[in-house]
């Protein structure tokens, strides 16, 4: 049953109150969500650093890198099992106040200055936001009375400013005290940032419709014993298989990272043959996975260089730029405040712009709009090269050299992100519509640990080299390239989905 607590969206009526036009348990989510993104931009502008620093953990850029990789892939990893915990054992709703629990003792003990500590801390943020990630949209989406809804799509707008908000306003806080204070002072303060989010979420859950409480499709005793069961197996194989590792000596980070990487690029191709071969799907169904395949490639293609936003670019740039505009030196960290603030600059213009190619019957199809995104992507890399040739005698690179690079990754991003969004929502096969938002993130998944893989042993790539980002500037720009040649092939197997 639903807590006496909870009240329907159109409850908001009696006391006029509203947030922006829209039910009031939107602001609850907003902020939410946007103290969660403060969260892991502030980790995504501090990790790498830290990792690196001759005060931090002092390690070589491509471990860093590496670390890096697998963090941003586990949260996009857990992304999928978050949300079957949502839909089997808590809800929604209780799924996401304990997931902002995790997260904010997760920064908690990152403050603690320890190593060992610092990757427990680690894997709880990455846990938690994995958890909070597909939960807290399906509340936005319980605020309004069905996909028909007017207002929803405008929720939905209003609801992922709160993102951009703030992960434009954790680098030049959480940045600026981690990097000119101290390191643990940072993380403490994303765990402050998170527990304002925990509070403010559980004093605003009666603004929630009463739907978010429900667990959808609850497991039985059997099943939840049977799920119970394999997962302490699995636990007490992985506790047996690393005690082992320390007892004879062989143990070093590698042994985690590398099985990490390895899953977050086995898992997606498990999981995309699983629903390509299930034999309930009607061939409409299935050719549409089939066009779906080369949509999720190219993403992770796609994602493999954009989040090196966070790791190559700032140990560039940490190295190797003069971090200055005008004679005012900044923190490394701001650099990872130019895309949110691109994006809430842009989003608009974009929408605008696409709006007024398709009255005039004009406006480039998702093929082309990924195909687009990809040679942006490559070519956001091929911008990199200027700056990598600039530092090759000692000189240090301009900072508007890294802000053009971030510029044209946003506008990619921009022309792919959103249309990935969307097509996987149409090209879905109904027994897995809510399963494939959780596909997507796998792609990211994927991605990023394309980048882990380059960068751990036996290859060990400092991918700060300019033959290696010649390398992957190319690939990025031959994969869109093969897009755009089969687009005819692709459309067609995407049958009715425009």
């Amino acid at each position: 049953m639903a807590s006496s607590l909870t009240k329907d969206p159109a409850s908001t009526a009696d006391t006029g109150k509203t947030f922006f036009g829209h039910p009031r348990g939107l602001a609850t989510l907003f902020m939410t969500e946007m103290w969660e993104r403060f969260s892991y931009y502030g980790m995504r502008a501090l990790l790498p650093l830290y990792l690196i620093a001759p005060n931090g953990l002092h390690m070589n850029p491509a471990t860093a890198t590496a670390i890096y990789s697998v963090y941003l892939s586990l949260v996009y990893l857990l992304a999928m099992p978050g949300g079957w915990f949502g839909d089997r054992v808590w809800g929604p709703r209780k799924t996401v106040a304990v997931a902002t629990a995790v997260i904010m003792l997760g920064h908690l003990t990152l403050a603690l200055p320890s190593q060992g500590t610092f990757f427990v801390g680690l894997g709880l943020v990455a846990l938690g936001s994995g958890l909070l990630k597909a939960n807290i949209s399906t509340m936005v989406g319980h605020l309004y009375d069905g996909p028909d809804d007017p207002r929803r799509d405008g929720g939905f707008t209003v609801f992922y400013m709160g993102i951009n908000l703030g992960a434009f306003a954790a680098p030049l806080t959480i940045g600026t005290v981690g990097e000119n204070v101290n390191w643990h002072f940072g993380f403490a303060l994303a765990a402050l940032g998170m527990a304002l989010g925990l509070v403010q979420f559980l004093i605003g859950t009666r603004h929630l419709n009463e739907r978010s409480s429900v667990v959808p499709k609850p497991l039985s005793a059997a099943e939840r014993s049977s799920s119970l069961r394999k997962a302490m197996m699995w636990m007490a194989v992985a506790a047996v298989f690393y005690l082992g590792t320390v007892v004879t000596g062989v143990y070093t980070l590698n042994w985690v990272l590398m099985p990490i990487t390895l899953a977050g690029l086995i898992i997606p191709l498990v999981v995309l043959t699983r629903i390509k071969r299930d034999k309930e799907l009607s061939e409409t169904e299935q050719r549409k996975m089939s066009g779906y395949i080369w949509f999720f490639v190219a993403a992770a293609v796609f994602w493999m260089i954009y989040d090196q936003g966070g790791s190559t670019l700032s140990i560039f740039a940490d190295s190797s730029a003069h971090n200055a505009v005008f004679g005012w030196n900044f923190p490394v960290s701001w650099y990872q405040s130019v895309n949110p603030v691109l994006i809430m600059a842009l989003a608009p213009v974009f929408a605008a712009f696409w709006l007024a190619l398709n009255r005039k019957g004009k406006e480039p199809s998702t093929v082309v709009k990924f195909a687009s995104g990809l040679v942006l992507i490559g070519a956001s890399f091929f911008v990199f090269l200027a700056p990598l040739a600039i530092a090759t005698d000692g000189a240090k690179a301009g900072a508007l050299w890294l802000v053009a690079i971030y510029f044209v990754q946003t506008v990619g991003e921009l022309t792919l992100s959103p249309v990935g969004l969307s097509v996987t929502t149409k090209m879905a096969p109904a027994k897995y519509a809510s399963q494939m938002m959780g596909v997507w993130f796998l792609a990211v998944t994927a991605g990023d640990c394309i980048t882990g893989m380059l960068s751990l042993p036996p290859f060990s790539l400092d991918l700060n080299k300019s033959g290696i980002v010649a390398i992957e500037a190319i690939v990025a720009v031959l994969a869109g390239v093969a897009v755009w040649m089969n687009r005819s092939k692709v459309k067609e197997l995407m049958g009715d989905v425009h």
